[in-house]
């Protein structure tokens, strides 16, 4: 995880609320992962890090590409009511590379659930659908 630092993430939260410990809850909160399939995307710092492996039994994660990442924000990205162009995602997509996190539209994606489904939401990566993943934008592209 340590090869993340520094790199775009996007983060889909996977499970549900029910049977959630208090720290795990507060962490999701923090996130902005209030609801599964919603998603947020980040810069990757050691605190953010630190969040993820407090949450990796309730998330997955991975890098980005810009490519997908710009049509995750024009398919999925709202301002105000209203939906978003060409021209704001590519500023969108600069502004989260130079500062880390979405500013001038609604942080929060919400995606639909993945075209044929979940692999398993109990187990992780190789075997599941939680915790990193190499795959984000193949996973990304199933959602819109």
């Amino acid at each position: 995880m340590n090869s993340l630092e520094g790199k775009l993430i996007c983060i889909v939260r996977v499970r549900g609320i029910r049977n959630v410990k208090p720290k795990i809850r507060h962490t999701l909160k923090l996130l902005r992962l209030h609801k599964p399939n919603h998603c947020v995307v980040y810069k990757a710092t050691k605190p953010l890090l630190g969040m993820l492996k407090v949450v990796k039994d309730y998330v997955t994660f991975g890098e980005v590409d810009e490519k997908t990442l710009e049509r995750l924000i024009m398919k999925r990205g709202e301002k105000g009511s209203e939906k978003v162009n060409k021209e704001l995602a590519k500023k969108v997509v600069d502004e989260v590379k130079k500062e880390g996190k979405v500013k001038s539209i609604d942080p929060v994606f919400r995606l639909h659930p993945p075209r044929k489904g979940w692999k398993n939401i109990k187990k992780a990566y190789p075997f599941g659908s939680l915790g990193f993943r190499d795959n984000m934008s193949f996973l990304l592209n199933r959602m819109m």
